[in-house]
């Protein structure tokens, strides 16, 4: 890779990374856990801030339907980040969303086999960045026996790296900020009592929320932990040299001349002014896994997260906060009882950050509970009868 080459987006670049649509990638720095234990299952909801005691209470997820505790349905993104950004060396990965479909719960020391392939590449065009390109992967987990467990689609954004700008310091719409009703106190007794709402009580129009979520660099700290650590960047130490030698995606830092990752704007608002995010901006995913533990905690213990189809619109900076909504939209019964979901986040200026769709399954008078794997662990069916 010679200087004047990386970091470019064109024709040459691009070409080079359809080469590899089609193509089973290599993930051994994607996966932070392989295997499903209570103790990465608590890791993984105090990264995300979840307290469900499904996810970390033994005694409390005896009593239910279950039988043992389960991971939170985003405990997959510690298992593969999703992240599938292949060529384009030195070319920043922004992350822009996820669809994901869970055939069935993740329950503690589940082991997981996961396969990836480089599905779709599309070039765009914008007032913020020119040409980029939104890469798109398919990743496949299963159990160790074989069976599907979820599908998903992650979406990666590749935007050329701009250099530190000034931005207009925005005032709040106070008028326009919604009323959080959700308080911590009420969260905590809603997970604690696990109550699930039965599919025939859901009215179109329903609306969970708003829940309020501040990012703060603790949290941020607590996500690596839980999550990812540093992998996806070349580790630590030793380990990080021997990826940083190998690899063209490290930026040069002006003051000292040393190789660093991008990832560093998570860390530092300097930093993250540097690679145009405005501050320390959050991840992608942590965002998404709090999109997640709403839906999770509305839907109750005996309610099955189907699918969740996210996209990530706008930089999350450190000090903001993100009031989530979800409204029903559709309820049907095929197969299973499903309630369709619209999903809303907007900042406190209120500019919407984060939207998407979700699915939930959920028990219901005439059809009991929530049968699994759904559509048998097939995913022709799930196309055929969800639309």
């Amino acid at each position: 890779m010679t200087p004047e080459r990386w970091g470019v987006i064109d024709e040459t670049s691009i070409n080079e990374a359809r080469e590899l649509l089609g193509v089973p990638l290599r993930r051994d720095r994607m996966q932070w856990n392989a295997v499903a234990t209570q103790d990465a299952i608590r890791q993984f909801a105090d990264g995300v801030g979840d307290p469900n005691p499904l996810w970390r209470d033994s005694e409390y997820a005896a009593q239910t339907r279950w039988g043992s505790i389960l991971a939170p349905p985003s405990f997959l993104y510690s298992v593969d980040a999703t992240i599938v950004a292949p060529k384009l060396p030195g070319v920043q990965w922004i992350y822009a969303g996820t669809r994901w479909r869970w055939y069935d719960v993740i329950r503690a020391n589940d082991e997981f086999d996961v396969s990836v392939v480089f599905t779709k590449m599309e070039e765009k065009t914008g007032r913020r960045f020119g040409i980029w390109v939104l890469q798109t992967g398919e990743i496949t987990y299963r159990l160790k026996d074989g069976s599907l467990l979820c599908m998903a689609e992650g979406r990666v954004a590749r935007t050329p790296r701009r250099e530190k700008r000034k931005l207009k310091k925005k005032s709040l719409k106070r008028e326009k900020l919604p009323k959080v009703t959700y308080t911590p106190e009420l969260k905590n007794k809603t997970t604690e009592t696990g109550a699930t709402p039965i599919w025939e009580s859901v009215n179109i129009g329903d609306v969970i929320g708003p829940i309020s979520q501040i990012l703060t660099l603790n949290r941020i700290f607590q996500w690596y932990t839980g999550a990812q650590g540093a992998l996806h960047y070349g580790g630590a130490h030793g380990d990080a040299v021997r990826y940083r030698n190998r690899h063209d995606d490290y930026e040069i830092n002006k003051e000292t001349g040393a190789k660093d990752s991008a990832a560093r704007g998570h860390f530092s608002s300097k930093e993250g002014k540097d690679v145009g995010m405005g501050g320390a901006y959050d991840v992608g995913l942590h965002r998404i896994a709090w999109v997640i533990e709403m839906l999770t905690d509305w839907m109750g213990v005996e309610g099955h997260l189907a699918e969740v189809d996210i996209d990530v619109l706008k930089p999350n900076i450190v000090g903001h906060i993100t009031y989530f909504t979800a409204e029903v939209t559709k309820k049907w019964f095929e197969e299973h009882p499903f309630v369709a979901l619209r999903i809303q986040g907007k900042n406190q200026f209120s500019e919407i950050t984060t939207e998407g769709t979700a699915i939930v399954a959920l028990p219901a008078e005439e059809y009991g509970p929530v049968a699994l794997p759904l559509f048998g662990g097939n995913p022709k069916r799930w196309v055929e009868n969800i639309k």
